[in-house]
């Protein structure tokens, strides 16, 4: 187990815009990493969050924070429930409830929120198409060819760490492929405002996945931000502070949201 891929469960600061006064007023966010990595990805965006006032919960996806060879035993099905496990418990103890992720972890709250009542989804990325004309193919390859190299750490600045994994294997590449399958298909399905970060630059998801998306939601659903100084993990990268910040606006201008409920109290 890598000690740093721990999954997080942060409380909101209780100043905070996204904090309410009552025990189940406060806005809760399921927030999901990317394939290969772990909750080290968006752990700076959860931090953020629960600064605003929100309880954010980051679950380690299973295969996930261990070995690569454990990516080769599970599932879309099995991420798909760990993302609604974590959704539920929020939705059980929280009035209003936010989905979010990055890369394939962007895809899991979309899915999520094809399924669940959520007030809204925050995406960095998200991972609804694959930029390889292989990957697709992963289902057949997996029988010859066991891993490849990773893709990994696709920032502008050369410090962040993401902690992916070494090598990638073929037989996981197959389930995101189901996963996105999922997530496109329940995309008419969501009802909440979703706010898309895109970077300008993006080596591993391609912009397929944002016109599949903008193409895919209900029409006035869709807040689309361009991200200009970062690339794929634009979590850890240049732009972070602006997902920070405008994921708070974002959140705290939700209906329902504690500091819409003061402004017309």
């Amino acid at each position: 187990m890598d000690p740093q891929q721990r999954p997080l469960s942060l409380s909101g600061a209780p100043d905070g815009p996204l904090a309410g006064s009552l025990r189940r007023g406060r806005t809760g966010v399921a927030l999901f990493h990317g394939f290969t990595s772990g909750p080290v990805s968006v752990a700076p965006w959860a931090t953020a969050l629960a600064a605003a006032g929100a309880d954010v919960e980051v679950p380690l996806l299973p295969g996930h924070g261990t070995r690569w060879e454990d990516l080769e035993r599970v599932t879309a099905t099995d991420w798909r429930g760990a993302a609604r496990r974590t959704v539920d418990a929020l939705l059980a103890t929280h009035e209003h409830v936010v989905v979010a992720g990055l890369s394939m972890g962007g895809a899991l709250a979309l899915d999520a929120a094809a399924h669940r009542r959520v007030t809204g989804v925050v995406v960095v990325n998200p991972g609804l198409r694959f930029a390889s004309p292989l990957a697709p193919l992963a289902g057949w390859l997996k029988y010859a060819v066991r891993t490849v190299e990773p893709i990994a750490n696709d920032t502008v600045s050369p410090e962040a760490d993401e902690r992916a994994y070494p090598r990638t294997p073929v037989a996981g590449v197959h389930q995101v492929g189901r996963l996105q399958s999922a997530a496109r298909r329940g995309l008419a399905d969501i009802t909440a405002p979703v706010l898309a970060f895109r970077s300008t630059t993006d080596h591993v998801v391609p912009p397929s996945s944002i016109t599949v998306l903008s193409r895919g939601l209900s029409p006035g659903l869709l807040t689309l931000r361009p991200l200009e100084n970062s690339y794929h993990v634009a979590t850890l990268d240049t732009d972070a502070p602006i997902i920070h910040a405008e994921s708070v606006r974002f959140l705290s201008g939700l209906p329902g949201s504690p500091e819409q409920a003061g402004q017309h109290g």
